[in-house]
């Protein structure tokens, strides 16, 4: 939380002040992390590494929570029985002799620009974003805090683009099944690289009034004659590194770069139409709302200059009526994915940024008697655009009825090597250290030659 002004106490003058300006969480993860000791993480990132800002690169993680089913999106089986094919009918797209499912007719008439995986493989089981969000299985080195996501590998690696923007947001908000609005936990690198939340108790205190503006220059007066007196016994010159991070946070506290990356007040209705808002939500139970403006936001948070955004959309775990969710589901992320691939296209964004549009696990083949599908983590499927790939691309095939990969298995880990690829790190060179001291990789795989 940041606290501007704060509660009044009593001092040995006898004379009520409010405490002093507390800089705090942002909205992070672990809510107790001080936004000064966030700075001095970067600070310290920045010295290890030699590396801060880089040409901006992006990467939006579009988590599909509760397993969406494989073979009524990208992997349609039309010569299947019927009580394995389902409903729905493949149709063309743009790109001759690709096929996927007919809820999604304006990704189909931008196929050159995405690449499907139609053969993900490893998936454990659970019904958590941990896979999707790091590359890794939910127990990795659980005894130290457990793997990195991305995101917050990118924060320790690359560091903000700009002092005032975070490189990691997540977007998904809070589910009643936890574990489908998780946006990446930071792991054994500690709360300093979790995410910031534009939801969390930091955002509504980032949005200064001109009332709580002018205090701000009282605050800072009030600190700058209490550290004189401290700066009297500094020996060793701390306070005065202090300082310098707390006049840093103050500009994250006064800039409006993030803010008005976040208002979406500032799209023309036009832009805001073509991705719609994914309203009404229907079948959300304990999990996501279908959000087409937080595709919208992500747009606009790159652009800001954020490294890598998270997002939690819809609750695909299709136990019943799995039809009819698709149809909901699936018109709804077609129509947001189609805007955004557009937006990027005409931003000159495209090859700078990577998106991938997944879930946890696929879904049962056969089909159960209350028109569901169930749990399959044998196989699933992945969408892909952006970041240099190359579109128009099948990756990896399934037997006749969707039941295994059949052609080139594909691990979690290799999506995201190359998802690290597109935004500057070598999987192969670069790692983190984690709290023993001790080297670890990124991910075990390797990019995929397919897609690069």
């Amino acid at each position: 939380m940041i606290t501007l002004l704060g509660r009044k106490q009593s001092y040995c003058d006898g004379v009520a002040r409010r405490e002093f300006l507390r800089i705090g969480a942002l909205g992070v993860g672990a809510g107790a992390f001080n936004m000064v000791d966030l700075l001095h993480a970067e600070q310290n990132q920045a010295k290890t590494t030699g590396k801060s800002s880089s040409n901006q690169k992006a990467v939006i993680n579009v988590f599909l929570g509760g397993g969406p089913p494989h073979q009524d999106m990208w992997d349609l089986k039309p010569d299947a029985p019927a009580d394995i094919r389902g409903e729905f009918k493949p149709i063309a797209t743009q790109v001759p002799g690709i096929q996927i499912g007919e809820t999604f007719p304006q990704i189909a008439a931008r196929m050159k620009h995405c690449a499907i995986i139609r053969s993900l493989v490893g998936a454990t089981g659970g019904h958590d974003a941990i896979q999707c969000m790091s590359g890794w299985a939910p127990n990795s080195i659980s005894a130290m805090g457990g793997r990195p996501s991305m995101g917050a590998a990118v924060s320790r690696l690359l560091g903000p683009t700009d002092p005032s923007v975070p490189a990691f947001v997540g977007l998904a908000a809070r589910t009643q099944h936890g574990p489908w609005s998780d946006p990446g936990r930071p792991g054994f690198l500690g709360p300093s690289f979790a995410c910031f939340k534009p939801d969390g108790p930091g955002m509504e205190n980032l949005k200064l009034k001109e009332a709580l503006a002018s205090r701000i220059s009282e605050r800072k007066g009030l600190m700058e004659r209490f550290d004189s007196l401290r700066r009297e016994v500094d020996s060793v010159g701390q306070i005065r590194g202090m300082d310098t991070l707390t006049e840093k946070a103050m500009g994250v506290l006064t800039s409006s770069k993030l803010v008005e990356a976040l208002d979406l007040n500032r799209e023309s209705e036009k832009t805001r139409a073509r991705y719609g808002t994914g309203k009404p939500y229907q079948y959300q139970y304990d999990g996501s709302p279908t959000v087409n403006e937080h595709l919208l936001l992500a747009r606009r948070l790159v652009e800001a200059g954020v490294r890598v955004v998270t997002l939690s959309y819809g609750r695909w775990d299709s136990h019943g009526k799995n039809f009819d969710l698709v149809r909901d589901h699936g018109a709804k992320l077609d129509q947001g994915i189609s805007a955004l691939i557009d937006d990027l296209v005409l931003r000159g964004m495209i090859d700078d940024v990577s998106v991938v549009v997944w879930g946890e696990f696929g879904r049962t083949p056969r089909i159960n008697k209350e028109a569901g599908r169930d749990h399959w983590p044998q196989v699933a499927g992945a969408l892909l655009f952006g970041g240099g790939i190359k579109g128009g691309t099948v990756v990896g095939a399934t037997n006749r009825l969707g039941e295994y990969a059949k052609e080139r298995p594909v691990e979690f880990g290799e999506v995201f090597a190359t998802l690290y690829k597109s935004i500057g790190l070598d999987p192969a060179a670069h790692y983190l250290t984690d709290q023993t001291g001790r080297p670890q990789h990124l991910v075990s795989s390797s990019p995929m030659p397919e897609l690069i």
